[in-house]
């Protein structure tokens, strides 16, 4: 069904009544409109599709510097301040990978800000398939890497059209994907997941740097998704998440923003919340319903592929998305 543009409004109407000494009564506080403007998901599939182009993104490839460079076209010609962050990961029996977060700032002086991220790298390995060729290949990450990005550069978009009261900050985390399989990232060990998110923890410029919250996309396009509150995201931005989720079940995304928590994954969001003051939360579809399987059943294998992105469920996460912005920036989440 064809959903209508979104207005929300929140009027706030607050008079004291006049004392006995003669004080004068507050002036009213004005009404503050709200209206979110529409997310398309047409726009964030062919983004998805534009990474497809260049193929599995691994770090140190030529596929992965063609997907940074235009990463950082696309956000440059939306009007955002654009930065990189360079370091070197260690993965798959390698040393010294060239990576790079990439950061994205709109309305960059705004002292109210929120922070959006995914991470735009593919797995370099498809270990979960049974063949031992298909096991050697990178994962085309249609899903897991595309749809995250897809998401967040299509929100980008939205505000160039839409002017937000708010500062946005984006950051695609590089070298997310290339973790050990056996790697249990235990509390204080070395963790070789989420890599590019680790040195931006602990490479923060500039050190002050306050947003609101953060908010992470990963897996966030494949058909009959289900995002659960996941584990780390209620310890450390349990707020945040309870509001979000409330707002996606009144907007009628139920089935998707399921209302139940689970358990707590590693991933780009665990270290910035370890290792930051800011709260960040994880929209990622989790599967706690089926036994014996935490994600979607293309994870880490050859079919993570357009075949299995849904404009639906990119059209529900991004128009929730759009409706959190929208609502923080007039004070009304």
């Amino acid at each position: 069904m064809k959903r209508l543009g979104i207005v929300f409004s929140v009027c706030f109407l607050v008079w004291a009544c006049g004392n006995d000494n003669g004080a004068k009564s507050p002036a009213p506080i004005i009404k503050k409109e709200v209206k979110v403007p529409q997310f398309s998901a047409e726009g964030a599939y062919g983004l998805i599709e534009k990474q497809m182009s260049f193929g599995p993104r691994v770090p140190g490839t030529p596929e992965h510097k063609a997907c940074r460079e235009w990463i950082i076209s696309e956000m440059t010609e939306l009007g955002a301040t654009v930065s990189t962050q360079e370091f070197k990961a260690d993965f798959q029996n390698l040393k010294g990978i060239p990576s790079a977060n990439i950061i994205a700032q709109i309305n960059p002086d705004h002292q109210k800000r929120i922070l959006l991220a995914a991470h735009w790298d593919t797995r370099s390995v498809s270990e979960k398939e049974t063949d031992p060729i298909e096991k050697s290949k990178p994962v085309p990450g249609a899903d897991d890497g595309g749809s995250g990005v897809g998401i967040i550069i299509q929100l980008a978009k939205t505000i160039a059209k839409n002017p937000i009261d708010m500062g946005v900050d984006f950051v695609f985390f590089d070298s997310e994907d290339q973790g050990d399989s056996g790697d249990s990232c235990a509390q204080g060990a070395k963790c070789s997941w989420a890599q590019g998110a680790q040195y931006w923890s602990k490479n923060m410029k500039p050190r002050g740097y306050n947003p609101v919250y953060g908010i992470l996309f990963d897996m966030v396009g494949a058909k009959n998704a289900s995002f659960y509150k996941e584990g780390h995201s209620r310890i450390h931005a349990g707020v945040q998440t309870d509001k979000i989720w409330t707002l996606a079940n009144r907007m009628g995304y139920g089935d998707f923003f399921i209302n139940q928590n689970a358990f707590p994954i590693t991933d780009d969001h665990r270290f910035v919340n370890e290792l930051t003051n800011i709260p960040m939360l994880d929209i990622i579809n989790l599967k706690p319903e089926i036994p014996g399987q935490t994600f979607q059943k293309c994870h880490h294998t050859q079919c993570d592929d357009l075949s299995i992105i849904d404009k639906r469920t990119l059209k529900v996460v991004g128009q929730v998305a759009t409706a959190v912005l929208y609502k923080e920036s007039g004070n009304t989440l």
